[in-house]
């Protein structure tokens, strides 16, 4: 449990024009659409802070982290609360992308080898739909097991 900070104008549009920010239930849809599973948790919205509160269900810190940042890697979410229980005490690690990023060189920087892009793209998933695709100011899973 903790309090993520997000790029606030980084990230997937989910409204149509203007300053608005994302609502609840756009980040619901856009948490379905991914696959996660928003029925587990309670998404609210004050301000450009989302708060995912889980319903009791305790979930996987890999199914947290990802929950974490689907919805806060939205244009309009500058921080993200997590109070989400998970089946085990892991801390996430999470790397913000900067200008000129990839995932080789997070690799190399997080995990030591370059070479373990590949774990960083596929723990990233379904958020991440090709290694190449990733934007200054988006936050990114870094698996620990890798």
């Amino acid at each position: 449990m903790g309090l993520w900070n997000f790029v606030k104008n980084a990230g997937k549009k989910l409204t149509g024009h203007g300053d608005e920010g994302p609502s609840a239930d756009a980040l619901n849809k856009e948490v379905t659409d991914l696959g996660l599973h928003a029925n587990d948790v309670d998404i609210k919205i004050d301000g450009d802070k989302v708060t995912v509160k889980g319903k009791g269900k305790a979930l996987t810190p890999e199914a947290r982290e990802k929950l974490i940042l689907a919805v806060g890697n939205v244009d309009g979410v500058a921080s993200v609360e997590d109070e989400v229980e998970t089946e085990t005490a892991v801390e996430p690690v999470f790397y913000t992308v900067k200008k000129g990023d990839t995932l080789s060189e997070i690799a190399q920087h997080t995990l030591g080898k370059a070479s373990k892009y590949h774990a960083i793209f596929e723990a990233n998933k379904p958020m991440l739909s090709h290694p190449d695709k990733i934007y200054p100011g988006q936050m990114l899973r870094i698996p620990q097991d890798a």
